[in-house]
């Protein structure tokens, strides 16, 4: 495929900052969304809610900056990961301060292991029908909390009329996605934002959602945003596991978009963006924030403008740190129903499950009975313990209680041992009665 401007090209000045607003424009309303939901998840004061929306920006954007320039070195988004959001919402039972504890460690093991090389011998474990697994996990684990966005009254619909109006605003967000092209597909989820926050004010004239009051302008947020370590062993392992999904994540991210450019050392970009984003996701843990991954979305972006150069993100890296000093622009997502934040995810997470699917079914061996078998168990096993009861999750042992009561890293766990010990290659096959 032709490309008006190669990985290395620099477009002119006007040129660069169009295509940089247009990446802009995409990774704002990804960002918004997940820092929004994991923001309302830990805190309640809306104040402390936008320090950590300004926290996220920040690192996001100098993230964006450090992998175009120093990291795997092409146009590929870095964003907020949905499976730390994962590893967050099912560890509410533990302290902040372990949470984010979990997600330094794991970034800085993650950034060792791929400096030093160690990570290319985990990648074996890695098969397809493992990370197919896996990225079908991510998006079920997330369950509970788009149920709970879905059904959140926030003083303005009945539980069934949101859960209606989320079920009809999701078909259109499909139907909008299965006829726009180009940009206009590419920035769906900003007109989602948009139009369903419009639409729900509209058929519910109590809904006032509002920005918060009292904000300055311009603004740090540089006070008080360290955390003191607090090592709990079952959070910890459990951000472990789950960092086994952003480093899968990551390689599948730069690798795609690497073949997709014909661009040269696949290797070495691979060995330092996964370095890169460790790095960032232990960063992330000391500011106290969800830390980030390389987004396979780009392919779509750089198909659509025709425009393959890394340096159109730098504007949307700066932007993005810009915006992390505006707490008052940042304010305005309170004017997002958590019904439209719930059916964006919804979307977000199907095109993950077919993601999944699309991997399992063009694997390198044909889609069996075992395949179905290896990603179906830890599938039902996810959906189990990410619906168990508070009061029986509260009743297992505290060390255990973030591993086992976390469906998605009893998932993983499953899914290994389906596919490393139980359907290994070399064991007896098995195919339907």
């Amino acid at each position: 495929m032709e490309f008006k401007y190669g990985v290395n090209d620099r477009p002119p000045w006007p040129r660069l900052l169009l295509f940089g607003l247009q990446w802009l424009a995409i990774i704002v309303p990804m960002t918004l969304i997940v820092g929004k939901v994991v923001a309302s998840l830990q805190f309640k004061d809306p104040l402390v809610q936008i320090t950590y929306l300004q926290k996220l920006f920040f690192l996001v954007g100098l993230s964006l900056l450090a992998q175009v320039l120093w990291g795997h070195r092409l146009p590929v988004l870095i964003g907020p990961a949905t499976v730390l959001m994962v590893g967050i919402a099912a560890s509410q039972g533990s302290s902040v301060s372990s949470v984010y504890t979990g997600i330094a460690v794991g970034g800085l093991l993650l950034a060792l292991l791929s400096a030093t090389g160690l990570f290319g011998h985990l990648r074996r474990l890695f098969t397809p029908r493992v990370v197919a697994a896996i990225l079908q996990l991510i998006a079920i684990s997330l369950g509970p909390t788009m149920l709970h966005l879905l059904l959140a009254e926030d003083g303005k619909g009945s539980p069934t009329a949101n859960l209606l109006f989320g079920l009809v605003f999701v078909l259109i967000i499909f139907v909008a996605g299965r006829y726009l092209r180009g940009l206009w597909k590419a920035t769906l989820i900003v007109w989602a934002v948009i139009g369903g926050s419009v639409f729900y004010a509209l058929f519910f004239p109590r809904y006032h959602g509002s920005a918060v009051s009292g904000l300055n302008l311009v603004a740090g947020f540089f006070q008080g945003f360290t955390l003191h370590p607090s090592f709990d062993p079952g959070v910890l392992i459990a951000f472990l596991i789950c960092f086994l999904a952003v480093a899968v994540n990551d390689v599948g991210s730069i690798q795609s978009i690497n073949e997709m450019l014909q661009a040269t050392d696949m290797q070495g970009r691979i060995t330092r963006g996964v370095t890169v984003t460790g790095l960032v996701n232990f960063v992330s843990g000391l500011f106290g924030v969800v830390g980030s991954v390389n987004f396979s979305v780009s392919a779509g972006v750089i198909i659509a403008t025709g425009v393959a150069s890394r340096f159109t993100l730098l504007p949307a890296g700066l932007g993005l740190v810009a915006l992390a000093f505006l707490p008052r622009a940042i304010s305005f997502t309170g004017y997002i129903p958590s019904v439209v934040i719930g059916g964006i995810l919804i979307y977000l997470m199907t095109s993950q499950m077919a993601a999944a699917l699309q991997m399992a079914f063009h694997s390198a061996e044909d889609f069996s009975f075992e395949s179905g078998l290896v990603m179906g168990m830890p599938a039902l096993l996810c959906v189990v313990i990410s619906f168990l009861p508070v009061q029986v999750v509260n009743s297992f042992p505290a060390l255990l209680r973030p591993i086992i009561g976390n469906g998605f890293v009893v998932g993983v766990v499953a899914a290994m041992i389906m596919e490393h010990v139980i359907y290994r290659p070399d064991s007896g096959k098995v195919g339907p009665s």
